[in-house]
């Protein structure tokens, strides 16, 4: 059985397109890090994006995130997107994600994330091995 309490950690550099006008990471950038945390978790987790549609048919979807902008990231900050499980359920993952910048904390998300079948794009149940982490 795979123990899925783990957290991932993925350093992130913020380049200059990565900046709004006012020299801080646009808000919506913030997401695309945020993608990139809970993809490096299911990497971790012993799982493919690619390989799990070509060989099973199912994709993850994000079904909803709440974000919490306290403090802004700048022009080549060094960043850290921390991911961790906080729930899941037979067909979807909910994540608690933070983005720090050494200590401090600049952006919290919860996300829910959906398997879907890729071919009719409804739910489906995740992978066993998924399941049997809990």
């Amino acid at each position: 059985m795979t123990n899925l309490a783990f957290e991932n950690r993925l350093n992130v550099r913020v380049y200059y397109e990565d900046t709004d006008a006012s020299g801080v990471v646009y808000h919506a950038n913030y997401l695309k890090y945020f993608e990139r945390g809970r993809t490096e978790w299911l990497s971790d987790a012993g799982f493919d994006h690619r390989e799990l549609a070509e060989s099973s048919g199912i994709g993850f979807t994000l079904a909803r995130i709440a974000v919490n902008y306290r403090r802004p990231a700048r022009l080549d900050d060094r960043l850290c997107v921390i991911t961790n499980r906080l729930d899941q359920r037979r067909v979807r993952i909910d994540f608690e994600q933070r983005v720090m910048l050494g200590e401090a904390l600049l952006v919290t998300a919860t996300a829910r994330v959906a398997c879907v079948d890729l071919a009719k794009f409804r739910p489906r149940e995740l992978p066993t091995k998924l399941l049997e982490g809990q």
